[in-house]
């Protein structure tokens, strides 16, 4: 069985976000409005931008480090 494998600064990195927005997450599950979301985007835009930004971050840390290659070199 293979293991899924995620990096952990992403991962850490989403979780803070998370934690960051919990009180407006609660708000818009209670009774969601536009405005609540918009507030939510508008008062924390660094864990927004986090979240929106996280496949990316997870997919960027799974690649694996390239070997040194002489400088010119590009794989096709």
């Amino acid at each position: 069985m293979r293991r899924l494998r995620l990096p952990l600064m992403p991962v850490l990195l989403i979780l803070l976000a998370l934690w960051d927005l919990r009180a407006e997450l609660q708000l818009i599950s209670d009774h969601f409005t536009w405005v609540t979301l918009r507030a939510a985007l508008v008062q924390h835009p660094l864990a927004v931008a986090v979240l929106l930004l996280a496949p990316d971050l997870i997919r960027r840390y799974r690649q694996k480090p390239a070997a040194s290659r002489p400088a010119g070199s590009s794989d096709p």
